[in-house]
């Protein structure tokens, strides 16, 4: 399997020779400023301690304090850590927002973990990480296999160490404890603006018109919805680690989405037809939405794409190969660090609403991430027209340049 970091740098270096770097500049941007591995005790539930690994990763903090979330994950790795942390500050700086780039993880299957002993490994890492976050300096949230409510147990550790309130040193919380209205849906919503703006350059009618998810997790669910609700756009199929389910009529999104909540997988669901989860990539859909883990999309299988547009709402899907194949075949790919930029967008706004112990409506949430998502995939879409190159090299070009200038002005390189 290839490294995910080794991907971010490649595509991180081909921005920095367009964009002329000097060789310090590329030093210092390639590699993440510092980083925190952790060992975290835990009491199982059967009175056994289980040490688990963990890792934070700041990658770059000259735009503002580091931002990113936190990933449990049985294959979890300090490389696809910094991956992350690198794509986050690249997709703060992308939709312009005042934020570096940070990430999180827990080597752990919190399948096989109850209640009690993931509230027990939140906290430890928590007490692992303390000194190393705070809302100015490093700002953690939910991502893979993370929710509300171990952000509320994250929150109220982080409290009791500092024996004061600090809201705002994690994001995606629950409401009552200062969450925002819109965080459940902001990174399937942002990459439905971000797909909105890309079907109108390309004269696509999304009313009516077709979408395969791949993975239907928290963003690819979410997504299912809001193709229906916003665009009328029917989601011939959808899969996640288990299996798929493929039907041309279109899938029920309320009867799918039970399925999966009484099952724990959309395979066997009784509206449609089995189908691989490598399958749903290449089916003759006007939409792609691979939503789930890095590397799914590659030069093995990216020429059977078929789909008009890839809308990567999962961090990583596609290889720098398989960019290069589907730009070759006219697919127009919004990059991952663009459409699924919606979540770290309203983290931001909850940063906000924290530190000014304000209340924001849902409406206004929205509105805002409209206003941003558009502006920003306006401009990437600029930029790639104007220099003739793929949409996610276009973002880099922007991104790359936003956070080179910061360090530049802070006297770093």
């Amino acid at each position: 399997m290839s490294n995910p970091f080794a991907t971010a740098q490649r595509q991180f270096d081909e921005a920095a020779a367009i964009l002329g770097l000097s060789t310090a500049e590329r030093a210092f941007l390639r590699e993440p400023m510092r980083e925190l591995h952790v060992r975290i005790p835990v009491r199982m539930d059967n009175g056994e301690t289980q040490v688990f690994q963990g890792y934070r990763v700041q990658y770059n903090d000259a735009r503002g304090p580091a931002k990113g979330g936190i990933r449990w994950h049985p294959e979890e790795t300090v490389d696809t850590v910094r991956a992350l942390a690198a794509w986050m500050t690249w997709k703060t700086a992308v939709v312009g927002i005042p934020l570096g780039g940070g990430k999180g993880g827990v080597v752990c299957d919190p399948k096989w973990l109850s209640a009690r002993e993931k509230e027990r490994l939140a906290r430890g890492y928590i007490r692992q990480i303390a000194s190393f976050i705070g809302p100015v300096s490093d700002v953690p949230a939910p991502d893979v296999y993370t929710d509300p409510q171990i952000m509320a147990w994250m929150l109220d550790e982080y409290e009791a160490i500092e024996q004061t309130h600090r809201s705002g040193v994690i994001t995606g919380k629950p409401l009552p404890l200062g969450g925002i209205a819109g965080r459940e849906d902001a990174t399937a919503r942002g990459g439905m603006y971000a797909l909105r703006e890309c079907a109108h350059q390309l004269g696509i009618d999304l009313t009516g018109a077709t979408a395969a998810i791949q993975g239907f997790g928290n963003a690819g669910q979410h997504a299912h919805r809001l193709l229906g609700e916003l665009f009328g756009t029917k989601v011939v199929a959808a899969s996640d680690s288990m299996g798929g389910v493929y039907s041309p009529e279109g899938l029920d999104f309320d009867a799918l989405l039970e399925h999966k909540q009484r099952t724990g997988s959309v395979a066997g669901f009784s509206g449609g037809s089995a189908i691989s989860n490598e399958n749903v990539l290449c089916l003759d859909v006007d939409v792609l939405l691979p939503s789930a883990l890095e590397n799914v999309l590659t030069v093995e299988n990216a020429g059977e794409v078929s789909a008009k547009i890839v809308a990567e709402l999962a961090n990583g899907p596609t290889s720098p190969e398989a960019d290069q194949i589907l730009f070759a075949q006219g697919v127009y790919v919004i990059p991952d660090f663009l459409c699924n930029a919606g979540g770290v967008t309203v983290s931001w706004m909850e940063q906000v609403q924290n530190a000014s112990l304000d209340k924001w409506p849902r409406n206004r949430v929205y509105q805002e991430l409209d206003a941003i998502m558009t502006e920003s995939f306006g401009a990437v879409h600029a930029m790639r027209t104007e220099r003739k190159v793929h949409t996610r090299l276009a973002a880099y070009l922007i991104a790359v340049d936003r956070v080179a200038e910061a360090c530049r002005l802070r006297g770093w390189v």
